[in-house]
Formats: structure tokens, sequence, C-alpha cells
């Protein structure tokens, strides 16, 4: 696995909208924090784009900004506005030839998640799974989850903990981290970005989804294999879950722990990644040490 060169003050950092349209004005403390921690920033003209529609432009037009900032030797990593939708339509657009002789640090979430699995799949090249430019709003660019961001760029390897929960399977394991959004990881089943999850830490989360429409995409990961050859598994946070009218008679996290019973490597329920402030960086695509105890669970960079 390839990993691309960290960042020092002074290094250039992109800011591009590949999907959902975001208005400049959300994007500015975003900027100055960058600013702030040492970093230049060029920012794309998708941010803030007059397109009258859902996307930050048309496909030509986030498309062609990508490239041009996967392919300029003076950005060292890209940083997107938000996700949202846009991506899917915009990949197989993409010449990743300039980019795996030189990479550079993509970082985001959500929808990006086809990028972290296409790079992970076709080109072998690490990337960081993390909040977006919205995220550093209303203060939350003090936050620990944002600070992440500069310790990974900058060469740190973290260690996160969090609280035990009732469903854990304790245990130790090794393995690369691979995952993100659970309804894209299933959107790809099937094309040339599908996830490979052998012997992998696989992390999941996902927002605005019903109960059902989880269970029906798990089964489907579990009928895929993607979840009987695990090293370990991550679950994080599933926001703005919502029920049918007639009760589907379980929560997200039962589902889970009843899909995943006939297997026996460690799981973590209630890491904080998600669609919420608590959304730690993850490096995809490196090895990481899990330990899930009585008292902590414990996620290592090796």
């Amino acid at each position: 696995m390839k990993i691309p060169p960290y960042l020092r003050k002074g290094d250039t950092i992109g800011i591009t909208c590949p999907a959902g349209y975001m208005a400049a004005a959300k994007a500015q403390t975003c900027i100055h924090t960058l600013q702030d921690w040492g970093f230049q920033v060029m920012v794309g003209k998708t941010l803030g784009s007059p397109s009258k529609n859902y996307f930050s432009g048309t496909d030509e037009e986030r498309g062609d900004e990508l490239q041009a900032m996967l392919d300029d030797d003076n950005i060292k990593a890209i940083v997107f506005g938000r996700g949202g939708y846009g991506v899917g339509r915009i990949i197989d657009r993409l010449d990743f030839t300039a980019f795996k002789k030189k990479p550079k640090w993509i970082i985001g979430f959500s929808d990006i998640t086809i990028l972290h699995c296409h790079l992970n799949r076709r080109l072998k090249v690490a990337s960081i799974h993390a909040p977006m430019a919205a995220a550093f709003n209303d203060g939350e660019w003090k936050n620990e989850y944002i600070r992440s961001i500069h310790g990974m760029i900058t060469g740190r390897k973290p260690v996160y903990k969090c609280k035990p929960h009732l469903f854990n399977r304790m245990g130790k394991t090794v393995g690369e981290l691979v995952g993100g959004n659970l309804s894209l990881l299933v959107h790809l089943a099937g094309t040339k970005s599908d996830v490979d999850t052998r012997n992998k830490i696989l992390f999941l989360e996902d927002l605005g989804e019903y109960i059902y429409h989880i269970d029906r995409m798990l089964y489907q990961l579990k009928r895929g294999g993607k979840l009987n050859k695990l090293a370990g598994l991550v679950i994080g946070g599933f926001t703005d879950i919502k029920d049918t009218e007639r009760p589907f008679g379980i929560t997200v996290y039962d589902s889970i722990r009843d899909i995943i019973r006939e297997f026996d490597y460690p799981v973590c329920f209630g890491f904080p990644v998600s669609h919420e402030k608590e959304n730690y960086a993850l490096k995809v695509g490196v090895p990481y040490e899990m330990q899930v105890g009585k008292r902590s669970v414990i996620l290592r960079e090796c």
C-alpha cells in the first residue's frame, strides 16, 4: 500500500465539491483553520457553484476540477466540501495515472467512500476517512475529531479509545482498515471499486436510513461474503435512523449483532465514526490493531 507524503507547513491543500452543492460561506471556517495550521489553501470553483440543481456543478465541471487537483503537484492533499451524492457519476471519468505516481491525501467521508474504496482496491493508495469542510463550523474546529485530521496529515499515528458496549465481542486483532458508509459500500458491489474485506478490519456507519434498509444491506454484504472473513468489525454511528409505521421490531445494533452472530472475530459497537461530530479521522488502507476489552476499546494505527 502506498502512503502519500505527510504534509509540512506551507504545503497546499485543495478544497473541491465533487458531489452535492455547498455554499462558499460554509467552508470559510475550514479554510481559516487550515491556514492557521500553517497550510495554504486552493479553493475550487465548485465550492459555491452557481449551479441551480442538487450538484455543485455539472458532471464535467466536478470531474474536471477534481482531475486538475489530482494532477497538480503543488497540491499535497484534497479536502472535500461535502458529500451527498455525485462521486459515483464521475469516478469513471477520472484518470489516476499521475496520481498513482505521486499520490496525495484524499480526505472526506460519506459519498467520498467511493473514492476511498477505489483507491484501496484499484490503486493501492491509502486515504483518510474524516470530517469535511462543513464540520469545522459552529466552533467545532476546536474539537478532538477535527484536530485528529491535523495529526493524521502530519504523520502522527493515532490511538483512539472508546467505551465498551454490551454487544461488543472481545478480542485482539490486526488488519488493514477498510470501510465507510454502508449504503455506498453496498452500492459498489459488482463494480471495479468494490471493497475487498478479506482479513481486513471493516468499519461501517450510515445516515438517514430505515432500519429495514440497513438490515437488508447488511444481509447483502453477508451473502456477498463481505462479513465472513474479516479480521475485525467496527460499528460506528447510525444517525437519524427511521422506522416504518409498523415497527421493524429491533434496533440497528440488534440487527447487526444477529447477522454476525455466527462469526468469531472481535467486534466494537459505538465507535466514534459517524455523520455526527463524533467522527475521528481514520486512514483507509493501513494496518490497525484493535483491542476490544471489558473496560475499553483501543484502535491503534500500527
